[in-house]
Parts: structure tokens; sequence; C-alpha cells
């Protein structure tokens, strides 16, 4: 299956795509890691994009999508892949149809994670990062420390990255709504979206997940 998986930041993106490629046995790509692996393998596609960011300026979409081609042109990605984070706009979902077409290949299922917007910024706003090891993550709702502000597992002190504070969040949405959501409609007219409700537990978002791929595409 060649799956695309959108939604707004906070929606669990990256840990259903995680769980949904494992379930199914395709790779999981994410615009993230094709930036990291590209960038540590020094591929020219890799210096090009660093340049940019080290330049304080948005990698070009060419070189977003020509990094997505070649991952997708790997061998595990023969029988399918998941993608997460591309295309990130209409444009990039263009030109992901062209290459598909030009491979003889079309999308199955597009899956759309729907989270209401206050419930994001709860999600978001409310972590908590221990400033000894960042895998340690809190939540002041979900997961509560013992202490507040006090990592349980070492002591360390709790605080709240600048990304996830309440303005910055909302700022994130506003350009999600801008940019990536009129993919939805593009996919829409495909026929392709398949919205899924992203409350809940991990597990009973990956389930309505794999019985919407089992029902293919509700068109809604």
């Amino acid at each position: 299956m060649r799956i695309v998986l959108v939604g707004p930041p906070g929606a669990g993106k990256g840990t259903q795509a995680t769980r949904l490629a494992e379930k199914l046995r395709i790779p999981h790509i994410s615009t993230g890691d094709l930036f990291r692996a590209n960038i540590s393998q020094q591929t020219e596609l890799g210096k090009l994009a660093k340049s940019y960011m080290d330049a304080g300026n948005l990698v070009p979409d060419e070189v977003t999508i020509a990094m997505a081609k070649d991952r997708m042109q790997q061998p595990d990605a023969e029988n399918g892949f998941l993608l997460d984070g591309f295309p990130r706009n209409v444009s990039q979902a263009e030109a992901l149809d062209e290459l598909l077409q030009g491979e003889s290949m079309k999308l199955d299922a597009v899956l759309d994670l729907e989270v209401p917007e206050d419930e994001v910024v709860k999600r978001i706003a409310g972590r908590r990062i221990c400033r000894n090891d960042s895998s340690h993550v809190f939540h002041v709702t979900y997961k509560p420390a013992a202490k507040e502000g006090v990592c349980d597992v070492c002591g360390g002190e709790l605080y709240q990255r600048d990304d996830d504070s309440e303005d910055t969040v909302r700022k994130r949405l506003e350009v999600y709504h801008t940019q990536t959501e009129p993919i939805i409609d593009y996919y829409k007219t495909q026929g392709l979206v398949t919205t899924i409700p992203a409350l809940g537990s991990v597990d009973e978002v990956t389930t309505r997940a794999l019985e919407a791929l089992k029902g293919g595409s509700d068109g809604a």
C-alpha cells in the first residue's frame, strides 16, 4: 500500500506512522528522517538542503521532492510506503502524483488524523522535557511528574521548550491550515481521503486507521 498520513502538529502522526508501517510491513518515510539521512550521509541533496537550512531558509520543494523520490525507489519500498510530513503543500502533492505516474504507481489512501484545535494546543503546550535527558517527557495533564517540575527518572529540572509554548503552537497551526490542509481537499477530489478521529488511546487510533485501510477510502 502507498499511503500519505496528514494531520496537524500534535495529532500523533509520528507515533501512528511508525505503528501502521510496522503492521503493514512497509517503510515509514518522514521528511525529518529524509533530511537527517541525506545530511549525515553528505549526499548532494543533503549538502544542498543543509546550505538552505544553515542560511535560515526553507528547503525548496524540488529538493524535498528529489529526496522523497530517491527514498521511494529503494528496494524496501517496492511493495509500498507510508509518507509522513510529505507532501506538505499542494505543489508537492502534484509533484508526487507526477512522480508516481511516471513509475506506473498511484496512492492507495490518504489518512487525515483529525484533532480539535484546542486539544492540539493542550497536548503540545502541556509537554515538559527533562533538561538532563530529552527522552524523559512528561505532560502536565496526561503524564504529570510525581513532583511538579522534577523528572521522575533522574531528578532533573522539567521545562517547556520554546516550540511548545501556546503562542508558537497556534502559529504552527496557522501554517498547517494555510499550507498543508489544502492537500486534503486536493486528495478528496481523487476519492482518497479517509478522516480518522485521533482522540482516544494510541491503540484506538491505530485500530481506526487499519479498519479504514481495509474498508477503502470513504471520500469523507
